[in-house]
């Protein structure tokens, strides 16, 4: 209820506002609590993806120590065969 006038706001009109202003917040408040459920819906996901990352870096790692095993193996094996025949 917004009256423009020269005269000064009543009582009323303050309590009137006042109470909006109430309703306004309780709304927000709301809005905010389901913000902050989401965030920590969030949070959860990221711990979950990084727990991921972390073993698909791992079993990165594990390859490729795997293939560098593997063809110093192999280096080995063609060069000590060549010295032999």
């Amino acid at each position: 209820m917004t009256v423009k006038s020269d005269k000064e706001p009543t009582l009323t009109d303050v309590l009137d506002r006042l109470n909006e202003l109430s309703g306004e917040v309780a709304e927000l408040s709301g809005e905010v609590a389901e913000l902050s459920g989401e965030v920590a819906e969030l949070s959860g996901e990221v711990k979950r993806f990084d727990e991921r990352f972390s073993n698909y870096q791992q079993a990165t790692q594990w390859v490729v120590q795997l293939a560098f095993g593997l063809i110093a193996s192999a280096t080995v094996i063609v060069v000590v065969t060549s010295i032999f025949k």
